[in-house]
């Protein structure tokens, strides 16, 4: 392949494209994709792309361009004069061109773009006489002035807000387009007073220094706020940097033959097979994405009065569908295509993967599969095992009584439910304060992103299917209904008015996304269950996938969801969470009373068969499956009443001296009981205890067994082992508790001992821990507090300021920190499998259902993650994926 490593600036169009090594990561998704459209002849605007390696030079060039790059844009600006026979800046055939943005994946709104470049005072009238059309040209002048100046020069853009209303109100008309020439160039003289006052220099009327500024100007924006908001929500790496396309400009807005949309090959909101989208006539870009104007469909639609593309510009439009399906043909995935056609010439401006939602992506990539397109393995990779995170939860319950306060565009599925604000910093505020909001604004720029993550659900009056709130949303998974024609905010009065209805600041709405209704209240919801294109997906997933998934849970009840969503078992049962019944910590806390160890397996004795009968019910939900129930682990201070008043109570109820009881109590009060008298320690110290336990679990299993006909198989763990010698000893006895109880039943049950490696000196040792265990289950909450030396409970305090210092790339509780923790384990299981090659092993921490920490342990060769019974769905197909990409 070429070496193309110390080349900077790409070129592409009229069917070419220079090329680059890893197009991708160098021109980024928007420039890799014009050259790759280029290179299969597509009608692309010609120009030229500023690889990412300049974005990452200009910030170390303290945010400014290097020198040499300057002369390579003006050798490849000289390249695309030639090409479209235009020259920047001339007097005759003046080239215009647009400034964008590309990173490696979309960021939809987050960076700045400069239409239209290459105009001033003169340039503008060359405009006029070549298109004879001098409106058009004053009008696309009007707009890069703005655009430019508040993008790049940074005055604020109310300036030319009130500017335009102003001249709007002289001239007697409503919209921008309905401005004539007079008014427009009255409009331009004012900018340009304005921009001088503002920023005591003139608006710059050369060229190179109107592209040297908006290169600098995009490079820039990869930093910007918003930008890093994105990234942050989205985990994309700071250092990828942007690409910079430099393009010759087509206009949409130069009459009625003319137009600018945005195209889908397929619905972004259902997945249904159908091209989809908007468009405006007589427009740019940037009056479709920012929602200004309502769009029409590019297809009729029979529930809207709006004249389609297909109506209007018939040839336009079949020749889009066209290049719509080749496009979808050759990328292999649904496209989200931006057009132009400029009077009756169709031009491309841009394709990638469509945003959808998670419901329509998984309909996608089933679909594609099925008609060949792609593979299954493929179809898996499609969909983010995170994002399917929103199918399992509820929907708003379609039998409720509701009342519509509003309807629009159902631009994002879903169901929210909170307080309304109708500001971005009041939806952070009041989400810092623990509430859960509705975000309600006339539309949403990408100055709103802070509010959009806040906020559970948004509406805006205006916008389409394809603003920035729709593409947004659907990105976060945010339910969002758009181009509610009845809302109205009054920000003095802090009401938003549905036509007569009024809703003040803070009132509960419901957000129904998929129904496009605004709902009155908070309105019931149901579950949904896993079915159609998610369950064929899913069970893809499972013939693809080596690691086992089994569920978190201590309940029958739980065990249920947990089977329903497809568990393979049960990978962490807390035994203590069984014994909170008023009877079970009753009995729990005269044991802890008890004065002797015969006394305490009286008590035991009482206790038990009030394990035993939750086990009962917990095992017969997994009739045959693996069921792995932890001894118990809480110091048993837990288990007392945590005030005197309620001791005293105690101690009346089991007759006992008061002075006792509180003794007792303080005996047992640890400064830090976390890392106290716990697990395995408390078993050693009350191994009758432990005793009672395993007699109950394999009770339990017995008799669950003969009512379901396939019985469990138990696995007996041990929590905080450090010790070899502390999981022998114990071993002993948990094995003649078991052997008394199968001797007695006259039964056979298979049951395995294992513990759990959640301290570092058991990862250390574990070649002698393995001789006496069966499984390692690793606990990574606690193994992640005890390698890295922070509490969880208390991490948030100064975690995300490492986050935002960058010092750390994320939260070790969310995502395993495969440098330290990771290490940790690997050498745990090299080294417990030398010795024990047949040892079972598995994660029941809570990274045991997220997506990066699974890929993770499909390298280590992990047997089975576990997760809470909602993360099954997601622990499967992120186990899929992790078992594709590590070649399996």
């Amino acid at each position: 392949m070429l070496d193309t490593t110390d080349k900077h600036i790409f070129s592409f169009g009229r069917g070419k494209a220079d090329p680059c090594v890893d197009d991708l990561h160098r021109l980024g998704g928007k420039g890799a994709n014009l050259a790759e459209m280029s290179r299969i002849g597509l009608p692309v605007p010609p120009g030229f792309t500023i690889s990412t390696d300049m974005c990452l030079a200009f910030f170390k060039n303290g945010r400014q361009m290097p020198d040499d790059l300057r002369e390579d844009i003006k050798a490849a600006v000289a390249h695309l004069e030639t090409v479209t026979k235009q020259k920047l800046g001339d007097l005759e055939n003046p080239l215009l061109v647009s400034v964008r943005s590309g990173a490696q994946v979309s960021m939809p709104g987050m960076m700045d773009t400069v239409l239209n470049l290459g105009l001033n005072d003169e340039t503008v009238e060359a405009l006029a006489r070549r298109t004879n059309d001098p409106r058009f040209a004053y009008d696309t002048y009007r707009r890069f002035i703005q655009m430019y100046a508040t993008v790049v020069i940074g005055v604020p853009h109310s300036l030319f807000e009130e500017r335009l209303e102003t001249a709007r109100e002289r001239a007697g008309v409503e919209r921008d387009q309905d401005l004539g020439v007079e008014d427009l160039q009255k409009l331009i003289t004012g900018y340009l007073i304005d921009i001088e006052a503002d920023m005591d220099d003139p608006f710059p009327q050369d060229p190179y220094e109107q592209l040297w500024g908006a290169i600098e100007a995009v490079f820039a924006s990869w930093r910007n706020p918003r930008a890093l908001t994105y990234r942050a929500l989205h985990a994309i790496p700071d250092d990828w940097g942007t690409a910079v396309t430099v393009q010759m400009m087509v206009f949409g807005n130069s009459g009625m033959e003319s137009a600018t949309g945005v195209a889908f090959t397929r619905d972004p909101s259902t997945g249904e097979k159908r091209f989809f989208g908007e468009y405006l006539l007589n427009a740019q870009g940037e009056d479709i994405v920012a929602g200004t104007r309502t769009p029409d469909p590019l297809a009729p639609d029979p529930n809207s009065k709006r004249r389609s593309m297909r109506e209007t510009l018939p040839h336009s439009f079949s020749q889009l569908q066209q290049l719509a399906t080749m496009l979808e043909e050759h990328f292999g995935d649904m496209q989200d295509v931006e057009f132009t056609i400029d009077n009756g010439s169709l031009w491309i401006l841009q394709t990638r993967s469509g945003k959808r939602t998670v419901t329509a992506g998984i309909r996608i990539a089933v679909d594609l599969a099925k008609e060949k397109l792609i593979s299954k393995s493929e179809a898996v990779l499609r969909v983010d095992p995170a994002s399917v995170d929103q199918l399992i939860h509820p929907m708003v319950d379609p039998n409720a009584p509701r009342k519509r306060l509003g309807s629009g565009l159902p631009a994002s599925p879903g169901a929210a439910t909170g307080a309304v604000v109708f500001t971005a910093d009041a939806a952070v505020e009041a989400a810092e304060k623990g509430q859960d909001i509705i975000l309600l604004r006339p539309e949403t720029s990408p100055d709103d992103i802070h509010g959009m993550v806040a906020a559970r659900g948004i509406v805006t009056s205006r916008g389409g299917m394809t603003s920035h709130a729709a593409v947004v949303a659907r990105g976060m998974g945010r339910p969002c209904i758009t181009s509610v024609n009845s809302l109205h905010i009054d920000h003095d009065a802090k009401v938003a008015r549905f036509g007569k209805m009024v809703v003040h600041e803070g009132e509960m709405v419901t957000v129904d996304g998929s129904a496009g209704d605004v709902l009155l209240g908070k309105v019931p919801t149901i579950q949904r269950e896993v079915s159609g294109d998610f369950a064929t997906l899913l069970g893809w997933a499972d013939e693809i996938r080596r690691m086992k998934v089994r569920a978190n849970v201590d309940k029958a009840g739980d065990a249920e969801i947990a089977r329903s969503f497809g568990a393979e078992g049960i990978g962490l049962c807390r035994t203590e969470n069984m014994l909170t019944s008023d009877l079970a910590v009753h009995l729990m806390r005269r044991v802890i009373m008890s004065d002797s160890e015969r006394d305490r397996r009286t008590i035991l004795d009482e206790l038990l068969p009030l394990q035993r009968a939750a086990l009962v019910d917990l095992f017969e939900h997994m009739p045959g499956q693996p069921v792995c129930v932890r001894l118990l682990d809480p110091p048993l201070e837990e288990f007392l009443p945590r005030d005197a008043d309620k001791l005293v109570s105690f101690a009346k109820k089991v007759k006992r001296d008061v002075d006792d009881v509180l003794l007792r109590a303080e005996e047992l009060k640890e400064l830090n009981p976390m890392l106290g008298n716990r697990g395995v320690r408390l078993a050693i110290c009350y191994p009758e205890i432990a005793e009672m336990q395993t007699r109950a679990i394999i009770e339990a299993a017995i008799e669950a067994g003969q009512k379901s006909g396939a019985p469990v198989v138990p696995e007996i763990v041990v929590p905080l082992v450090s010790h070899f010698k502390e999981l022998r000893y114990l071993r002993d006895k948990l094995a003649d508790a078991a052997a008394d109880v199968t001797r007695r039943h006259k039964a056979k049950i298979r049951y395995l001992v294992g513990c759990i490696v959640e301290v570092p000196r058991a990862a250390i040792r574990a070649d002698l821990i393995s001789g006496a265990a069966d499984f390692f289950s690793f606990g990574t909450n606690d193994l992640t507090q005890t390698t890295l030396g922070i509490s969880r409970d208390d991490a948030s305090h100064f975690l995300s300021k490492y986050l935002q210092l960058g010092l750390i790339d994320h939260d070790p509780f969310i995502t395993l920190d495969r440098d330290g923790v990771g290490e940790v384990i690997s050498q745990a299981i090299e080294k417990g499998r030398q010795a024990n090659p047949s040892l079972l092993l598995g994660v029941t921490g809570e990274h045991g259902g997220d997506p990066k920490s699974i890929r993770y342990f499909e390298e280590l060769g992990i047997d089975y993650v576990s997760c809470s019974p909602y993360r099954i769905p997601v622990a499967r197909l992120a186990a899929a994926q992790a078992t594709v990409r590590n070649g399996g």
